[in-house]
């Protein structure tokens, strides 16, 4: 019963997120998900690091076609980054590679912290519209 609730708190958490708290949710996840993948694959579970490097591709898939490329102009170069993890990823994954799936943690992190902060600066503006 307790997992239940809980899972319904998060599904409602997650359908009236704002567009911003979406984003941040997927990099915090997708972090997440790097970091579980690449310890699974230090210590031999490949199955789970399978299955958390495949989330990981469905997150940066759903990042990379939700990506509005005539908004911003950075959003192409941002398009062709997210090309490069799925491909880094799918390499990792297949490899059984722990450095390849650590190379594009540490390139998301910074990027999660960026639009964590751009999350908070655009909070209040947001809020007054």
């Amino acid at each position: 019963m307790y997992a239940n609730a809980s899972r319904r708190y998060a599904d409602d958490g997650i359908l009236h997120a704002s567009p911003a708290r979406l984003l941040t949710m997927l990099y915090d996840r997708l972090v997440l998900d790097l970091t579980r993948g690449e310890n699974a694959q230090r210590s031999g579970d490949l199955d789970v690091a399978h299955a958390q490097l495949t989330h990981a591709q469905d997150i940066i898939t759903e990042l990379r076609v939700t990506l509005k490329l005539d908004v911003w102009e950075g959003a192409a170069g941002l398009h062709a980054l997210y090309g490069w993890w799925l491909t880094e990823l799918l390499g990792a994954n297949v490899r059984r590679d722990p450095e390849r799936t650590a190379a594009v943690r540490r390139q998301v992190e910074p990027l999660r912290d960026a639009w964590h902060e751009a999350a908070k600066a655009a909070a209040p503006a947001l809020a007054s519209a």
